[in-house]
């Protein structure tokens, strides 16, 4: 049952599956950042072959004129075994990118691996203009990591965050976890810097949108980010609105941990899968 409902928030298992995925999407008007998952490589091996998954990627982005980019994560590039050798690996991702015209997200994982993140992050930063990090909402420390990515010039995906963190680092109540995020919003959206804004809550949306009309931002400074599978509606109701709209599309064999946190981020998620599930 799990894995036929994950299908509902993951593309499928393979390349091919989804790059139909993303095509499906551009004929809706939506953007894609696809991501191959997978999490903390036990081996160098492992690492590799992960990092050549992406790379077709790219090369299938391109060739197939999909309009998406892609996502990755570090521990999946070897982060556990090495930050040189996660950040050879890194490099060699961002190349085939920038010679494709194309850009690379670093997912944010759990607690444990913000700062090794950031410093590799800002470490390839200085070369590559063609890379962005994401900042979680949920902690403390978030607005002022915002500030020195800003300062370096850096693009960031705006997200609550999924994984479970104490609240010795991290605020327990959503009431201010929702006030963060919108005190980051308005910072991202006065940097002139392309950002995004990625949640599926329609008060941090409506927020969101409050502030750029007035503002006068321009629309085409930022976009919002949404989940594969999780509020369509929303996600069309915003491309008809005239938004900027680019959905996080997985796919590969290894959904477990990706499908656990979308539950345990918002357990209503659960809800949009199964009736979507018993529609198809």
């Amino acid at each position: 049952m799990a894995k036929k409902t994950a299908r509902r928030s993951v593309a499928g298992e393979t390349i091919k599956e989804g790059i139909e995925a993303a095509k499906e999407l551009n004929s809706l008007g939506i953007k894609t950042t696809m991501d191959f998952l997978g999490e903390n490589t036990k081996n160098e091996e492992e690492a590799i072959n992960c990092s050549k998954e992406i790379i077709k990627i790219l090369k299938a982005i391109e060739e197939e004129k999909i309009d998406g980019n892609v996502s990755i994560k570090l521990t999946q590039l070897g982060l556990d075994l090495g930050e040189e050798f996660c950040k050879g690996i890194l490099i060699k991702i961002l190349e085939e990118a920038k010679m494709r015209n194309n850009f690379v997200r670093i997912d944010m994982e759990g607690s444990p691996y913000t700062d090794k993140t950031l410093k590799l992050f800002f470490d390839v930063l200085e070369k590559y203009k063609n890379v962005g990090i994401v900042i979680q909402a949920y902690l403390y420390r978030s607005m002022k990591d915002v500030e020195e990515i800003i300062k370096r010039g850096g693009r960031i995906r705006l997200c609550k965050g999924a994984y479970k963190e104490p609240k010795t680092i991290a605020f327990p109540k959503k009431k201010d976890v929702n006030e963060n995020f919108i005190k980051i919003m308005k910072v991202l959206l006065n940097s002139k810097i392309y950002h995004a804004i990625a949640t599926h809550d329609e008060k941090m949306i409506d927020a969101t949108i409050s502030y750029v009309e007035e503002k006068k931002i321009p629309r085409d400074s930022f976009e919002f980010q949404m989940l594969y599978g999780i509020r369509r509606d929303l996600q069309a109701k915003l491309v008809k609105d005239g938004w900027r709209v680019r959905v996080y599309l997985p796919y590969g064999t290894h959904w477990y941990p990706y499908y656990m946190r979308r539950l345990a981020e918002r357990p209503a998620n659960l809800f949009f899968i199964l009736k979507n599930l018993f529609k198809g």
